[in-house]
């Protein structure tokens, strides 16, 4: 046992060292670059993007002649009979042969074309979808800013509660010596202090937790220290007012989610060309040159593979007549496909249409619960004030105070919170319409 607390106990001093590091300082545009470098979801969409250009360059070479070079060999045994010895005799010879093909498709009733502009259309879904994931980790990253100064906040709001109160004990305390209070009240205010450091520690809990979320949003070292600088708030989101019919009409503009899905559905109506297109004659132009060396024979290399070099230039037509019905269930599945790409934008279009209405929507209420708490607030701080002069005259008693200086942290609380989610819907609002501020 006084092994393991040795241990313990030097454990804690090594994360005491490290828990003392000078902390990094990172701002709100700090943890923006940071996460558009190190979000997993954006690398994946940068990934993404960057297979979907490659489709694109690989069918852009389906248009060039391909070229192909053929070497063979043999190693020939056999046997013949010599005339001049009257015998049978075994002979051996080597041959080799080589040729340059190539091909190139003429006509191919615009498979090639259609499926280049497939292509297309898929890798500008794929930048769309990167614009987008871009997008949201940059509104991750102002949430969790909104709430860790929301967390912040609520941390004043309790620390200055504790001191009010901490004051406050001490006026108790005074009154009680001069045997103008019961030592009841002394009592009761010491465990309102006791609540109110309780109360403390709960909020400062709540900005580490916040600061986790911003490590965790920015893949930082889980056990690195940071300073976490929020920008400075403003009150310009109280006076700013919206048109539902026009953020709407920007959203259908702007969202890059909507973009992709109209350019999947671009894809969807070249792949059908594609199937349709197998039904079709194909017309290549094909091209050969070849030659070839024998030991079987007393002419040199160079000789030989002037003697025998060839070659032909030829146009084929292919016209497909039966595949049992895969050019017709290909086309089918195609169709398909475009008809549930379309479905799909219909409902993105409505879902964007609903995620503005909500933003909107929530935006609205934020600003109502700014104005009602901002009146709740100044209501409280009357009341604590009459309480407690009624409660130095006697006139008032101690939970009546109590009760009173309650419902003031309650309001201030409550502030702090419309306040900062009046910021946050402000940008939910910007992310709902496409924004990337």
């Amino acid at each position: 046992m006084k092994v393991m607390f040795c241990l313990t106990a030097g454990t804690l001093a090594a994360a005491s060292v490290a828990g003392a590091q000078t902390p990094q300082r990172i701002t709100y545009d700090d943890a923006v670059t940071i996460a558009l470098k190190q979000s997993v979801s954006v690398k994946q969409a940068e990934n993404a993007t960057q297979l979907s250009d490659a489709t694109v360059k690989q069918q852009q070479k389906q248009f060039l002649p391909n070229l192909s070079l053929n070497v063979s060999g043999s190693n020939n045994v056999g046997r013949n009979f010599s005339q001049s010895e009257g015998t049978i005799i075994n002979q051996q010879s080597q041959a080799v042969s080589t040729g340059l093909s190539s091909s190139l498709t003429l006509f191919d009733g615009g498979k090639n074309i259609s499926a280049l502009r497939s292509a297309r259309a898929e890798r500008d879904a794929s930048d769309q979808d990167l614009t987008r994931t871009r997008q949201s980790a940059v509104f991750t990253v102002a949430s969790n800013f909104v709430s860790l100064t929301n967390a912040n906040e609520q941390l004043k709001v309790q620390q200055g509660n504790l001191t009010a109160l901490e004051s406050q004990e001490q006026q108790i305390e005074a009154f009680v010596k001069a045997g103008t209070r019961p030592v009841a009240d002394l009592y009761q205010q010491q465990a309102s202090v006791a609540n109110a450091q309780l109360a403390v520690a709960q909020a400062e809990r709540a900005v580490e937790l916040a600061k986790v979320d911003i490590i965790q949003t920015l893949q930082l070292e889980p056990t690195g220290s940071y300073d976490f600088v929020a920008p400075a708030a403003t009150d310009a989101a109280v006076d700013r007012a919206y048109n539902l019919d026009s953020l709407v009409a920007l959203a259908y503009t702007n969202r890059a989610d909507l973009a992709a899905q109209s350019a999947r559905v671009e894809a969807a109506g070249q792949d059908v060309k594609v199937a349709s297109a197998s039904k079709l004659p194909t017309i290549s132009l094909t091209g050969s040159y070849s030659t070839a060396y024998s030991s079987a024979t007393d002419l040199s290399l160079t000789n030989q593979l002037d003697q025998r070099r060839g070659g032909g230039i030829g146009i084929g037509v292919s016209i497909p007549l039966f595949d049992r019905g895969s050019s017709s269930a290909a086309e089918q599945k195609a169709e398909i496909a475009q008809s549930n790409a379309q479905l799909a934008l219909s409902q993105q279009r409505q879902a964007t249409a609903l995620d503005v209405r909500r933003a909107y929507l929530d935006f609205t209420s934020a600003k109502q619960q700014l104005t009602a708490a901002t009146a709740q607030l100044a209501a409280a701080q009357k009341a604590v004030e009459a309480t407690q002069a009624r409660y130095k005259v006697g006139a008032a008693t101690l939970v009546e105070v109590s009760q009173a200086q309650a419902q003031e942290v309650s309001a201030a609380s409550a502030l702090a919170t419309s306040r900062n989610n009046l910021v946050l819907q402000e940008k939910a609002i910007d992310f709902a319409v496409g924004g990337t501020k």
